[in-house]
């Protein structure tokens, strides 16, 4: 109902400017085109005027009410330098915005038409303009070259080799779900073959049983599980089209392209319990979702994180079954796993995460 008065209004308002447009048209036939125009000049710089502080106010207004509608504050270490680096980003850009808005306005309306004012030609190729305009040139170059280099530096250090320590987890996309798989105690990635993906045979990823990594191997849908003030690898790959992993509460993300794999890595700081409590709201969740539109249930695309202590992580891991064991439970995977030991399985490609 909101939105139809909206529109009933807008038309309302146009229809109003319609018609005083129209009406200025027969008074400047009747009192002379010349004090027509020097009066609809005046009213036009006051109009702008009125448009300046009225915008300015709405900026204020529109921040102070959708503000408490951003992201709780980034839960991973390289977040922080990320939000760090918006607001500085921010803060230059408003300060610019403003300040050539309010210029643009105040000039329009100080330099507009009036007897007794004429207009003055400054050629652009003066000494003194010349070295204005290399003067704005510069400095914004200046900025702005900085800004992106921060930036090239936080990018480069996030898609740099993961510490030694970090746990790694393969993050596979297709449509439209999310799959992720985690080695197990031997802390290995066993080999895959695209060739061997079978979901009638519990083998989503197409894992070759005849690799021995494989066999603890544990996949998972749905839900991501990380540790808490641990750092974590994600090998991402997609099946079919190109996707998009968008952890916006870790204010990351990084694309999944099919036959090139891609990596990330973070370090989760706050938990999924202590952002419940931050955000004051008990059905919080992070977030994995698809930021690439990639067919019509892209919508749909997403997924659960639950960052957790590493004892909460050990115990639902301890109670996973490996996808092996699931295959195998099955007699087309029995039939699977003699066929790949038999060495008729093709071409392997080795997993990023060996």
């Amino acid at each position: 109902m909101s939105w139809l008065f909206i529109i009933i209004l807008a038309l309302f308002v146009f229809v109003v400017i319609v018609q005083v447009a129209k009406t200025l048209e027969y008074v400047s036939v009747i009192r002379g085109k010349e004090k027509t125009d020097r009066d609809a000049n005046k009213l036009n710089a006051t109009l702008l005027i009125v448009f300046l502080l009225a915008g300015l106010v709405a900026i204020y207004f529109c921040n102070k009410a959708l503000r408490p509608q951003l992201l709780p504050r980034a839960a991973s270490d390289q977040g922080v330098t990320i939000d760090h680096m918006m607001w500085v980003t921010l803060i230059i850009t408003g300060i610019v915005f403003l300040a050539t808005q309010i210029m643009l306005f105040v000039f329009a309306f100080a330099f507009r038409s009036r007897p007794g004012h004429s207009a003055r030609y400054i050629s652009p190729y003066s000494t003194t303009n010349s070295r204005l305009e290399i003067v704005w040139t510069s400095v914004t170059l200046v900025v702005l070259l900085i800004l992106v280099v921060v930036g090239l530096r936080h990018w480069f250090k996030m898609t740099a080799p993961a510490p030694p320590n970090a746990m790694i987890v393969e993050v596979t996309g297709r449509q439209f779900e999310w799959i992720f798989r985690y080695p197990g105690p031997d802390g290995e990635l066993g080999k895959k073959n695209y060739k061997l993906v079978n979901d009638r045979a519990s083998d989503p990823l197409g894992q070759n049983w005849s690799d021995r990594a494989n066999r603890d191997d544990i996949v998972t849908t749905a839900t991501l599980h990380l540790v808490v003030n641990e750092p974590v690898r994600l090998v991402i790959n997609s099946q079919d089209v190109v996707h998009d992993v968008g952890l916006p509460y870790f204010r990351l993300k990084m694309d999944a392209v099919p036959g090139v794999p891609t990596t990330l890595w973070f370090t989760p700081t706050i938990t999924t319990d202590s952002m419940k409590r931050i955000t004051e709201n008990p059905d919080f969740v992070y977030e994995l979702a698809c930021d690439q539109l990639c067919g019509n249930a892209h919508y749909a695309m997403r997924a659960t994180i639950i960052v957790e202590t590493r004892a909460q992580f050990n115990q639902w891991i301890s109670q996973q079954k490996s996808q092996y064991a699931i295959a195998m439970a099955s007699e087309t995977g029995t039939l699977k796993e003699a066929t790949a030991d038999a060495g008729t399985t093709g071409a392997d490609t080795v997993s990023p995460g060996r």
